[in-house]
């Protein structure tokens, strides 16, 4: 027995000494590079790979299988001569005992300098394609049993489960550096870029955290846009459950380029990814995004990862300065009246969207000191299509509005509205002013037109307050619709210091010459706020009616006012003609009549009415006026004439049936006798609308009228007193007829 264990210990040793000397052999005898005309075939055959081999293959059998490539490049079989990928150095090794056991463990793989150059030419056909199907030849070099391949045929795929376990994975790390890829694409002029890329990982274990580092440089020409980026993060995956983890993920870089106009962003992001392909789900937890000066909070959910994918989840961005912001990436916005506009933004939202769209839902947005709430987003990106509803407290537009620029035009019409009120006196004896010549509006274009004609809209907006041109709206409400150029204000409505307003309009830019219309109405809306400007006093006070329809085209206020025509009709009630007072003026045409100097000249400066009517036809910027009526304790008013509105300029002829001096203790200069009685006393108001009741003026031919009309009268009394009963009544009508002439 002892012989016998002895002999068999010297066989099996023998044998072992066999198979170190033929692995000896295989490694040190046999030489890979010998036959890389023969892996060059197979490559071409099996894969429709061409394959150069310009270094030398390094090789090992056992306790590694390993192999090591340098310098080679690929192609497709189709076009040799274009190709798609380099390689410096590739270097991997797997035990052998191991895969017996259908488990791979490798030793690091490194890759070093590989270069995927992909090209799609003007045909659209790329220069990688065909790769991974087998050649013509070797298709028709099949046995007549043995079936083809076909397309309803899937081919198996690279690690594809064919029958008992999956084979596990154990590779100690993974290297790539050095490498870069291009794409371009001659039809659309696109080119992409990734180079410097760098990526280390550990050891790369099924169901084990994987640590992993990338970085890399990516730019594009469409447009001109360059990026430097690094990942760092901790890999999980399981094949089985089709589930990847990236926790603890760690994002940097800064982008730069055309869109950003030679400004640079600088971008971190953090947080826990999820994938999971059998769920068809993906998610972004504990997100910490900043970038620049914002810094936010949120989560991100996707659904539906096969379809169209649905994404869910929240967003808060902490309070910014959004002006500060928007200018280091490039944006330039316009100048503001108040400097200080945009400088305090606060957002808190839900978000819901898809690639197609992205809403902001159960959204606070607080903005300078408001605060707005509901929702806000674009629900069709391709078709730019605006969504929002909002309800905010207050919001102050006048800090958002361009700067207030005076053109020439502007200082020319100033200058002749203040030579005008210096030469209007203060008691009306100065003569009457000019008609002014001054364009009083800004040629400056004004509706985008370009944008509005690519705009997709619907709003629906409700403010606490709107402050505009410094007047303070409540309960404002307004809904809008606009698409392919047509932009409809469905509903308008607010209020002013206890007047209402509301009205509808209409934008059209499909054509070439923008088109307007309006349709409003106002309700004892207060008319001061809008008549002071300049620091100058309102001519006029009052609550004004109105109901209103007008249209116009252009694309500045100019254009605006002089193409405006349409209709409207008025009632001013408990109004007041400030610093003006006719009964003065009239009382001092009463005592020119009555050749009589007055010795107790009203004192109030100004003159209240009851209510002022009438009706407007606009036709080409001017409005004419042919029933205006008045109520003015004393006084009954009556007038037409014309408001020139490209000129801000009046010209009216008032008729003023007087009642006399009402004070207690009247003037006798001006006491109203039975003469007087029915007679209307013309005025002429002439001048800038700033004027208001001081462009006004006794019109002195009127007046010589009426002297005549009353001397008349008075020569018909002197005749009844003379015939009395002596001369028919029809000779006396005659005789009165004759002097009233």
């Amino acid at each position: 027995m002892k012989a016998l264990g002895k002999i068999l210990g010297l066989f099996f040793l023998g044998l072992l000494l066999i198979i170190v000397a033929l692995l000896f052999a295989l490694t040190h005898l046999f030489d890979p590079n010998d036959y890389k005309d023969e892996i060059r075939q197979i490559a071409h055959d099996k894969a429709n790979l061409d394959l150069q081999l310009k270094g030398d293959i390094g090789w090992s059998l056992f306790p590694w299988l390993g192999l090591e490539l340098t310098d080679a490049t690929l192609a497709s079989a189709d076009t040799p001569d274009k190709p798609f990928a380099d390689l410096r150095l590739i270097g991997l090794s797997v035990r052998v005992m191991p895969l017996l056991r259908k488990e791979v463990q490798m030793s690091d793989i490194r890759i070093d300098g590989l270069n995927l150059n992909l090209q799609r030419d003007d045909k659209g056909h790329g220069n990688w394609e065909g790769v991974g199907r087998p050649t013509e030849t070797t298709m028709a070099q099949q046995s007549p049993g043995e079936p083809a391949p076909s397309e309803d045929t899937p081919a198996e795929q690279p690690g594809e489960k064919t029958a008992g376990q999956p084979l596990k994975l154990d590779i100690d790390s993974l290297s790539l550096s050095n490498s870069r890829i291009d794409y371009s694409d001659a039809q659309k002029g696109q080119q992409f870029t990734l180079e410097n890329i760098e990526l280390k990982t550990g050891a790369i274990r099924e169901g084990a955290s994987i640590p992993l580092k990338l970085s890399a440089f990516f730019g594009t020409n469409q447009p001109v846009l360059r990026a430097r980026s690094e990942v760092e993060g901790q890999l999980r995956f399981d094949r089985a459950l089709k589930r990847y983890q990236l926790e603890d993920l760690k994002l940097a870089g800064e982008v730069s380029g055309e869109p950003l106009k030679g400004k640079t962003l600088n971008f971190s992001a953090q947080g826990q990814l999820l994938v999971d392909l059998a769920a068809n789900i993906a998610e972004w937890n504990s997100l910490k995004l900043s970038a620049n000066q914002l810094r936010a909070l949120g989560e991100l959910k996707a659904r539906e990862l096969d379809k169209d994918a649905k994404l869910s989840g929240g967003l808060s961005i902490a309070p910014l300065n959004l002006r500060e912001f928007l200018d280091g990436i490039g944006v330039e916005l316009p100048k503001t009246r108040d400097a200080n506009s945009l400088n305090q933004f606060v957002l808190v939202s839900r978000l819901n969207g898809s690639s197609n769209g992205m809403m902001l839902e159960d959204l606070t947005l607080k903005l300078d000191g408001s605060t707005f709430t509901g929702s806000l987003g674009v629900a069709d990106f391709a078709r730019q299509a605006l969504r929002a509803d909002l309800k905010g407290d207050t919001l102050n537009l006048d800090g958002y509005l361009p700067p207030e620029t005076k053109d020439k035009a502007a200082a020319a019409r100033q200058a002749e509205v203040k030579d005008s009120i210096s030469s209007a006196g203060k008691d009306g004896s100065t003569p009457l002013p000019n008609a002014p010549t001054q364009q009083a509006w800004s040629d400056d274009k004004v509706l985008p037109v370009d944008q509005l004609r690519k705009l997709d809209l619907q709003l629906a907006l409700s403010l606490g307050q709107l402050t505009f041109d410094q007047q303070p709206f409540t309960d404002v409400t307004l809904k809008a619709n606009g698409r392919g150029g047509l932009i409809t204000l469905q509903d308008v409505r607010g209020k002013l210091q206890g007047g209402s307003f509301s009205g509808n309009g209409r934008i059209d830019v499909r054509q070439a010459e923008p088109m307007l219309s309006v349709e409003k109405r106002l309700s004892r809306m207060p008319v001061e706020p809008f008549l002071k400007k300049d620091g100058q006093p309102a001519p006029i006070r009052g609550l004004l009616d109105l109901d209103a329809k007008f249209n116009t085209r252009g694309n500045s206020q100019k254009a605006w006012v002089e193409a405006l025509n349409g209709t409207a009709s008025f009632v001013l009630n408990d109004g007041v003609l400030v610093d003006a007072n006719l009964e003065q003026q009239l009382c001092r045409g009463i005592a020119t009549l009555n050749r009589k100097a007055m010795s107790n000249p009203p004192t109030g400066k100004d003159t209240p009415f009851r209510e002022l009517k009438g009706s407007l036809s606009v036709r080409n910027g001017v409005a004419h006026n042919p029933d205006m009526k008045a109520q003015i304790p004393g006084l009954a008013v009556s007038g037409k004439g014309d408001l020139d509105l490209r000129v801000l300029g009046i010209d009216y002829q008032v008729g003023i049936t007087i009642e006399g001096d009402q004070r207690e203790m009247p003037d006798p200069a001006c006491q109203v006798n039975e003469r007087y009685v029915g007679i209307e006393w013309p005025l002429r108001c002439r001048g800038p609308l700033e004027l208001g009741a001081k462009a006004c003026r006794l019109d002195q031919d009127g007046l010589g009228k009426i002297a005549a009309r009353l001397a008349g009268n008075k020569l018909t009394e002197k005749l009844e007193e003379k015939l009395g009963d002596k001369v028919s009544p029809e000779l006396k009508d005659a005789l009165k007829g004759l002097f009233n002439r």
